[in-house]
């Protein structure tokens, strides 16, 4: 009607929200503890095509990273020499499970 207040819409959305948490606990269900990372579209995190694709490339790669953290090179060095960034370098050695010599 004309001259009455409209009804607060954030308030309306509050009470729906409300009652369908109200619904789903009386039913006797249950919250459940989701851990980081972990989505419905995927068993583990980052297993999309595309990923998959690039964790391909590194591990192509992990041969020749590892040789250079065989001489006793540090992180950066082996980046240099091999052409390619640091970080990239340092997630092949996690992901492969070696480590580069320590800063001198």
């Amino acid at each position: 009607m004309i001259g009455e207040p409209l009804p607060d819409p954030r308030r309306s959305i509050i009470d729906e929200l409300n009652q369908q948490l109200d619904a789903f606990f009386g039913s006797g269900k249950t919250a459940q503890i989701i851990p980081s990372g972990v989505g419905v579209d995927g068993p583990f995190n980052g297993t999309t095509a595309h990923h998959e694709r690039l964790r391909k490339e590194r591990d192509k790669l992990a041969p020749s990273v590892r040789a250079e953290a065989a001489k006793g090179v540090v992180a950066s060095v082996a980046a240099k020499n091999l052409g390619m960034h640091i970080k990239r370098v340092t997630l092949i050695a996690q992901e492969n499970g070696f480590k580069f010599a320590d800063t001198p």
